[in-house]
């Protein structure tokens, strides 16, 4: 969404702009003395959302796995599996 904004405004609620641009693509066009000064857009496009539907055709575009990358996987449950576990009380009260 392109929207039009003050350049007063955009500095008053810079770090607002930044996160609608971040994480929702909005895109600004910054007004100053009446005329545009300056467009604020997101410098990675935002991925757009998607449908669970959609979920088998995005999984028949990944990359399969060969044999290294099931010894990486079963490595890595290792090292989850070997992890001492969280102390129930908080130590820093």
């Amino acid at each position: 969404m392109r929207t039009d904004i003050s350049a007063t405004e955009a500095v008053r609620n810079f770090s607002e702009l930044l996160n609608n641009i971040k994480y929702r693509g909005d895109r600004y066009t910054v007004i100053r003395g009446g005329k545009p000064a300056a467009a604020i857009v997101p410098a990675e496009e935002v991925t757009p959302e998607r449908l669970l539907g959609e979920m088998k055709g995005i999984f028949k575009t990944l990359p399969r796995l060969d044999t290294d990358d099931l010894f990486f996987g079963r490595d890595v449950l290792e090292v989850v599996n070997a992890q001492p576990p969280i102390p129930e009380e908080n130590g820093w009260e």
